[in-house]
């Protein structure tokens, strides 16, 4: 089927119109302007993977009783506009997915929605690649609790405003900016974090930003960290001495690729919980020195890789750590730079509690 012709039907009684045209990817065009919306609570899906959709016609719908948004124009990668000024979005509380590789649009107009009751804006403009800018500055974000993948894969943005945005109820911030490689600049000065657990891949590959400002982050909930900056090779200065990491249990990837910096902070992190530093500075080649001294081994059981290709670093300061746990360090040390001075106590304990820079090793390093 390229067309439809819907005209004839009778749609006032329809409550659930969720998955109406799944992947009719034969379909060009639809008007759907005589659709009776008025009942419908629940549109999750409606043109999922109708890939071929060039036009689309909504401006009659009433979505005033509407709950359910969420992937609702998955995949409709032929649009490249959509008209929703017609759109009355205040019952929705599900938008997760709502526009997921939607990546033909070139503009999407959305300063009418009210997103008041919204909880989920997971993935909501994943890999809208092709849009260079996004006005949302009027969404009302105070109920939303899951903002994870929300501009995964956006490569195209090159702006962002989200100084309005209340994130006060959010948890999960996970690869929130994913490949959000065209942004240059990002102002999260006034987020608030202080209930998000889930921090991972929040700036993966977020490769055009030479700096952030997460002065007022609150890590204090925090869980995992993994991947956090992986790859956001542009930044040449972070400033993360506010960060509470006391509850963080996965560093692993952390700052894996971040090539640019050359100077890193750590002195304030709290390392008492975390398990798994693998791949943490891997192929961090800019970095220069590295005070790890503070850092609390105790529980950390994976090291693999963890300093692998920082072939910039030639100081590193592991002085105090406790290895005990470690069951994985493989290439912790491989393609590092060769006069790599490690700074460490005694591995073979003999000068344990003495305070002794001694000449042991670390993981076949010798210790200085």
């Amino acid at each position: 089927l390229t067309s439809l012709n819907l005209l004839s039907f009778n749609t006032s009684a329809v409550t659930n119109m969720s998955s109406m045209f799944t992947y009719n990817s034969g379909l060009t065009s639809l008007d759907l302007s005589s659709f009776d919306t008025t009942a419908v609570t629940y549109m999750y899906g409606m043109f999922y993977g109708a890939s071929e959709l060039i036009s689309l016609n909504l401006l009659n719908f009433n979505t005033s009783a509407v709950t359910t948004m969420g992937a609702m124009f998955y995949n409709a990668t032929g649009l490249t506009s959509l008209d929703l000024s017609s759109f009355d979005t205040s019952a929705v509380t599900d938008m997760s997915a709502m526009f997921f590789n939607a990546s033909g649009l070139t503009s999407l107009d959305l300063l009418n929605f009210n997103t008041l009751a919204v909880t989920d804006m997971s993935s909501m403009f994943s890999n809208v690649s092709a849009l260079t800018s996004l006005g949302i500055s009027n969404f009302n974000t105070s109920a939303v609790t899951n903002m994870s993948y929300m501009f995964y894969n956006s490569s195209g943005l090159i702006s962002l405003d989200l100084l309005s945005f209340d994130t006060s109820a959010v948890t999960d911030m996970s690869a929130m900016f994913y490949n959000t490689s065209g942004l240059t600049s990002l102002d999260l000065s006034l987020f608030n974090t202080f209930a998000v657990t889930d921090m991972s891949y929040m700036f993966f590959n977020a490769s055009g930003l030479t700096s952030l400002d997460l002065s007022l982050f609150n890590t204090s909930a925090v869980t995992t960290m993994s991947s956090m900056f992986s790859y956001a090779s542009g930044l040449t200065s972070l400033d993360i001495s506010n960060f509470n990491t006391s509850t963080v249990t996965t560093m692993d990837g952390m700052f894996d690729g971040v090539s640019g910096l050359t100077v890193l902070n750590l002195s304030s992190f709290d390392t008492s919980s975390v398990t798994t530093m693998s791949t943490m500075f891997y192929n961090a080649s800019g970095l220069i020195s590295l005070d790890l001294s503070n850092f609390d081994t105790f529980a950390v059981t994976n090291m693999g890789s963890m300093f692998y290709g920082a072939s910039g670093l030639i100081s590193l300061n592991a002085n105090n750590w406790n290895i005990v746990a470690v069951t994985d360090s493989t290439d912790i040390f491989t393609a590092t730079n060769a006069i790599l001075n490690v700074i460490c106590n005694d591995q073979d304990l003999t000068h344990e509690g003495t305070g002794v820079v001694a000449t042991g090793t670390l993981f076949g390093e010798t210790c200085y």
